[in-house]
This record gives structure tokens, sequence and C-alpha cells, in this order.
């Protein structure tokens, strides 16, 4: 393997990672919300069509990161998550009509 298969490897890697589409389809929705919960934002719920593109919404509807790092990737992860988000649309659509949106604050039900 030469030195740019790896680094390109390593980069698509990490960019899945931080991908809302791998965030909201490929994990659990409680570790969707609790990521989302973690960037403070503003945001109640994400429905789970389009859901990746949901959810970097969201984190730009957050308080401002004092570094500035996290717009930029969040502005190319849009694109990234605008296609796959468009692959996995028959499952989201499916999964939207049975389990609803995505709840990122909930409050248990009162007795």
């Amino acid at each position: 393997m030469t030195i740019k298969m790896a680094v390109s490897a390593g980069v698509l890697s990490v960019s899945l990672t931080g991908c809302g589409t791998a965030a909201t389809v490929l994990q659990d929705e409680a570790q969707a919300a609790q990521g989302l919960r973690r960037q403070k934002t503003y945001c109640q719920s994400i429905p789970r069509v389009y859901s990746g593109l949901a959810y970097d919404f969201c984190v730009l509807n957050a308080p401002p990161d004092p570094t500035g790092i996290l717009v930029p990737l969040v502005l190319v992860d849009l694109a990234v998550s605008g296609a796959l988000d468009t692959v996995v649309l028959p499952y989201t659509i499916y999964r939207q009509s049975v389990d609803g949106s995505i709840s990122i604050y909930w409050r248990p039900a009162r007795g």
C-alpha cells in the first residue's frame, strides 16, 4: 500500500465517523441524540428521512465553536451526507413511518 492510499483511507475513515448520515443511520438513535446534546444544539428532534443533513444543520444550530474548526468540516459533510442520505432513502422512509423522528431532548413521562 502506498502512502497516498494509506492517507486517503485514513481521511475517508475519519470523515465517515463524523458524517451525519453515519451518526444517524448506522448508530443507535440514543447515540446520535447524545452526540447532538454534547454539541448543545437547539434542535428538539430530527426526521429520519435525510437525517444526515438534519444532523449537520443541528450541529450548525448550536452555540459557536470557539476554535472555528467545526464549521468548515460540517459544510464539507453536508455534501457527503446529502449523497449518502439519497442512497439510504428507502430504508429511512421505512424507519420514519415505523419509528418516527429521532428525539434529541426528551422528558420522562409523568405518572
